[in-house]
């Protein structure tokens, strides 16, 4: 009998392994419908908020989103499954012309760098806006693992860079 490959790129599910017998596996996605997923409804975020507890006078804080109407969260939950960290929540939503939805946030430095970086790195994104805004954000995250966040100078090179980021096009061609 042939075994199995563990890794089996055409399932969205895990399947359960000798370490896993007993337990119920959490259900996943594959990376390449992330990938799908993030170019259309992904948001890699940078904030730059005046704090006086940093020494260069500024917190910089980066973030990994995916928002979903509230039907949808589910997906969310695979998708954390997957990566293996950041949190879903519920967002609720003021306007009265929009849906509530979910979000699924990353915003931990530590798996910002070894996680969603590596995994954006060994799976590329596909559009290329969303790509441009994440080759800034490497960048960004780079000057943050270095320490730059903490000067003056690094400050101003992640604000140059951030204002890059997320740009919006005007009207379609």
């Amino acid at each position: 009998m042939q075994k199995k490959s563990s890794k089996n790129k055409g399932s969205q599910l895990r399947h359960s392994s000798p370490k896993n017998i007993g337990r119920r596996t959490k259900p996943i996605v594959t990376p390449e419908y992330i990938v799908g997923f993030t170019d259309g409804e992904g948001c890699f975020y940078v904030n730059v908020s005046k704090s006086s507890a940093y020494r260069a006078g500024y917190a910089v804080q980066m973030h990994f989103h995916i928002k979903v109407n509230e039907k949808d969260k589910e997906v969310l939950d695979k998708i954390r499954n997957t990566l293996n960290c950041g949190a879903v929540y519920f967002q609720k939503e003021k306007r009265r012309n929009h849906a509530q939805c979910y979000r699924y946030t990353v915003s931990s430095n530590k798996n910002i760098l070894e996680k969603i970086i590596p995994f954006f790195h060994s799976y590329p994104l596909q559009a290329p806006t969303k790509l441009k805004s994440f080759n800034y954000f490497c960048k960004i995250a780079n000057l943050v693992r270095n320490g730059e966040h903490l000067k003056h100078s690094g400050v101003r090179k992640i604000q140059r860079l951030k204002s890059k980021m997320n740009l919006k096009t005007v009207g379609f061609a």
